[in-house]
């Protein structure tokens, strides 16, 4: 993999535009072909941009301008926030605070993490379940907790009735991953980047070509772009320019684990060459903690023995946690 910046425009043939409004119908040759769609993505590079999503482009530019107000206070405003004070991961990343790609200078990023607020007297909080708490919310923006908590409540919802389609593209049962979907782990990522330096540490960028650790992540991105998606067939980064209320959305190393590899967790990274401030938010969606992740039906051969032993989702995400954290 290069560590060149350079990078080629992607077309709906190298990352495919899935519109989902059809997840509605009563046809099920349109839900058929829908997942048929998806499968293909899946197993090519797995990712895509989703849209006929319904989730209401107000809410989505809310969350922005919130974010950005965030991130424009003082650094000890938001330094006080440290999600390090958070025994649940929650609050603020700060720039430079993270290294997702081994041997590179940190990222040129700062984030603020937030999920389902739970307060003390929540049993998984009192059992002191990974990534199970109260959030940390900025004083100095009143309208913060509410914006942010309503739209993970909608994306929540969207990664659910993507995991039914997922299970339709795999030849299952709509419902099989009811179970994986019951009080989900979700994690919502604000993220501000600054512009790429002028004058780079050598393998400086805004984020490390990495995989995600969990289930579905879908991206909210701004209009300055910045995502590039790592293609092994040719060998060569490709740019994921952002289209207006679409998510592109990817599967993570879980998804790969689940299907023994038959679906994709692809490597990808950002590099923020617009000159502009560029903000995105990453909804991580990584199912229940208790769930099983043992080799999906239909993903092995006859005779064959899966590649990775089983794991619930809770040890999956504490063993990643554990290697990026470390």
């Amino acid at each position: 993999m290069p560590q060149s910046f350079s990078a080629r425009a992607v077309d709906t043939a190298s990352l495919p535009v899935i519109d989902i409004g059809d997840l509605s119908s009563d046809d099920p040759a349109r839900i058929a072909a829908l997942a048929e769609r998806l499968h293909r993505a899946c197993r090519d590079k797995g990712f895509f941009y989703v849209v006929g999503h319904g989730i209401d482009p107000a809410l989505q530019q809310a969350v922005f301008d919130h974010a950005a107000e965030f991130f424009a206070l003082p650094e000890a405003a938001k330094a006080a926030l440290d999600k390090r004070h958070s025994p649940a991961n929650r609050g603020y990343e700060a720039l430079r605070g993270q290294v997702l790609e081994a041997g590179t200078p940190p990222d040129v990023k700062e984030g603020f993490y937030i999920g389902p607020e739970l307060d003390d007297q929540h049993p998984a909080v009192q059992a002191g379940r990974f990534n199970h708490g109260a959030n940390q919310w900025p004083a100095e923006c009143p309208e913060f907790s509410g914006v942010m908590l309503r739209y993970l409540d909608e994306v929540t919802g969207l990664g659910e009735r993507l995991m039914g389609l997922l299970a339709l593209s795999l030849g299952l049962p709509r419902e099989h991953f009811a179970d994986y979907c019951r009080e989900p782990l979700t994690t919502l990522r604000l993220l501000h980047y600054p512009p790429q330096p002028a004058k780079p540490q050598p393998g400086e960028k805004g984020c490390g070509a990495h995989t995600d650790f969990g289930g579905l992540t879908l991206l909210l991105q701004d209009a300055n772009g910045g995502l590039q998606v790592w293609d092994a067939n040719s060998g060569e980064w490709l740019v994921a320019t952002p289209i207006p209320g679409s998510y592109v959305v990817n599967l993570g190393d879980m998804i790969a684990r689940w299907t023994n590899d038959r679906y994709r967790s692809t490597l990808h990274r950002v590099v923020n060459s617009s000159g502009h401030e560029r903000y995105s938010v990453p909804f991580f969606y990584s199912g229940n903690p208790d769930h099983l992740v043992e080799c999906l039906p239909g993903c092995l051969a006859e005779g064959a023995a899966p590649r990775y032993p089983a794991v619930t989702v809770e040890e999956h995400l504490r063993e990643m946690y554990q290697r990026t954290y470390a």
